[in-house]
């Protein structure tokens, strides 16, 4: 049990490549124990991909830890790929993880893009799941678009001016559509460029206090593709989330216990989107941190997160 925060470096014991739909090929791993209780760890973005420190929130002396790629994101192939990429196809990806590695139910972990696809996991198949521990939620509803791709400018002009003034002036009453159009060009040198404007944008919003690591993080080619393409793809078509989005679909969850962890300073997903979470899921704890924003790597976050899994230790 680690004071407060994350757990040590951990390999996997176990990676493979599982055949999707289409032409996708899901990169999935295991760690922990492999009689463990099983976890599910959701990478952000969409797109984004996960990282070997998404390991170290869970004790791996009692969870089996199961980390993947999404499709187009991170070591999954081919990267960045919109072919058949939508909600309804990562829900149904997850399954046909679950029924490889004969898994009966499972704790899902999952923040920013994360949660909402651990909310959608859950809504379609709530007998698959103990319980939900959600970082930075969001919903993915049009306003929480807006903000990203608009608000931002109002607590980060700086970072919103470099973003926007990555398109001519001309496109710029439309950033969505003028990125997505470069972000979709197959010329390397107008994909990647944009892509790595995106993700530096992202990034430098995602702290309470400047962090040049988590910048140079999203910016790196193989994150920023993956994310910035997905990104703006999913956003183009609402998040591919049913009618009404997913808070009309809270009666699915009405047995599935939940901890929501939300920075106070969350500029990115802003903590009144966990509040409207919360108050629709009767089984949900929602813990504020006072000093964090979005990131679930700043220290109270992170500090939350591993406690939250904690209380999920002795779930059946």
């Amino acid at each position: 049990m680690p004071r407060g925060d994350l757990y040590p470096d951990i390999g996997p014991f176990e990676t493979g490549y599982l055949p999707l739909s289409g032409e996708h090929v899901m990169y999935w791993e295991q760690v922990g124990n492999p009689r463990g209780h099983p976890a599910l760890f959701l990478h952000g973005g969409p797109g984004a991909g996960a990282g070997a420190v998404h390991r170290r929130f869970f004790d791996p002396g009692h969870w089996r830890v199961v980390i993947f790629d999404q499709r187009g994101a991170g070591r999954s192939r081919p990267l960045g790929s919109l072919v058949d990429n939508t909600t309804a196809h990562l829900v149904e990806d997850i399954e046909r993880l679950r029924r490889h590695l004969g898994i009966e139910r499972w704790l899902l972990f999952g923040g920013s893009w994360g949660s909402t696809l651990a909310i959608a996991y859950a809504q379609a198949h709530p007998e698959r799941v103990v319980g939900c521990v959600l970082r930075g939620v969001f919903l993915g509803r049009p306003v929480e678009v807006d903000w990203f791709m608009h608000g931002l400018a109002r607590v980060f002009p700086d970072a919103h001016a470099a973003f926007a003034g990555h398109l001519p002036p001309a496109e710029r009453a439309d950033l969505l559509a003028g990125y997505l159009r470069r972000l979709t060009d197959p010329d390397p040198a107008i994909h990647m460029a944009a892509a790595r404007a995106w993700s530096a944008y992202e990034g430098s919003c995602s702290t309470l206090l400047p962090s040049p690591e988590t910048v140079a993080s999203f910016a790196q080619d193989r994150t920023a593709l993956g994310l910035a393409r997905i990104e703006a793809h999913y956003f183009q078509h609402d998040l591919f989330l049913p009618p009404g989005g997913l808070l009309a679909h809270m009666d699915r969850l009405a047995s599935v216990p939940a901890e929501i962890v939300q920075g106070r300073y969350d500029m990115i997903c802003p903590p009144a989107t966990a509040f409207d979470l919360a108050a629709a899921w009767h089984g949900a704890r929602l813990t504020l941190i006072p000093d964090a924003g979005h990131s679930a790597l700043e220290p109270g976050v992170r500090r939350a997160l591993v406690g939250a899994v904690e209380r999920f230790r002795g779930a059946p």
